[in-house]
């Protein structure tokens, strides 16, 4: 509605969300296309509803998304968003990088490296990122130590991962080596062959009818690439195979 009380036009984009997208971000919408006739009620349009059964309506509910959501549009939806973002970021840089943390810290605890690279990515100012990150870690929301030994710990317990493993996985999150050493501590001799135990057990009940040396070779490897050492990985191993074979039906003679 204009100020003298006449209504003025709809832009040619309303209804189309592309070419809204177009609109908004300042390029000018190409003409709009125009709507598909109506499909009649009856005769054979009917007729080929009731043939196509459900896998032609979901099959043209799929076609018409595509065709109004091209690649081109998302594309510039992804722009526009990045434009919003970096509009955000300079005018209160440090409300936005506060707000990236507490995000990245909700529901998961991160590394001090960690959340310094999301910092990075997201182009906030390196000085103003580490005020903010040593401002978290005065209050407790970023604890390495503490992280390192949660890691560890479910590391550990859910992918059976020995110490070697788990202190390579420490430091490209860039935990320091005390830390790490720290929470490392935590797993010993007896849980590290009770952990390596449970993995060959595991892959036992595929290797029914191996030959031995092949069965002994392959959970050897998957030791080894879960990080334990050679000497506990083939004592694991044999008395494994050891038990298995006893447990084997011997026949009657």
């Amino acid at each position: 509605m204009t100020s003298d009380g006449e209504s003025r036009p709809a832009p040619d984009w309303v209804g189309d969300v592309g070419l809204g997208v177009k609109a908004w971000v300042g390029e000018t919408p190409s003409t709009p296309v125009e709507p598909p006739p109506a499909r009649p009620r009856g005769g054979h349009g009917g007729e080929a509803r009731r043939e196509g059964g459900k896998g032609g309506r979901k099959g043209g509910r799929k076609g018409g998304r595509k065709a109004t959501r091209t690649w081109e549009e998302r594309e510039a939806a992804r722009l526009a968003r990045e434009e919003v973002a970096a509009a955000e970021l300079e005018a209160d840089p440090e409300a936005v990088a506060r707000k990236i943390l507490l995000d990245t810290l909700t529901g998961q605890a991160r590394s001090r490296k960690e959340l310094a690279d999301k910092l990075a990515k997201r182009g906030v100012p390196d000085e103003l990122a580490g005020e903010l990150l040593d401002r978290f870690t005065e209050v407790g929301l970023i604890d390495d130590a503490a992280y390192a030994r949660q890691w560890v710990e479910s590391r550990h317990r859910s992918r059976g991962l020995a110490p070697r493993a788990l202190a390579q996985e420490l430091r490209r999150k860039g935990i320091d080596d005390e830390d790490s050493k720290t929470a490392l501590e935590q797993i010993d001799e007896s849980d590290q062959r009770a952990a390596a135990r449970a993995l060959v057990d595991k892959k036992l009940r595929s290797m029914r009818g191996l030959d031995h040396q092949v069965a002994t070779r392959r959970l050897a490897g998957l030791l080894a690439r879960k990080g334990y050492s050679a000497g506990l990985a083939f004592s694991v191993v044999r008395e494994a195979l050891g038990e298995a074979e006893d447990d084997e039906p011997h026949p009657d003679f």
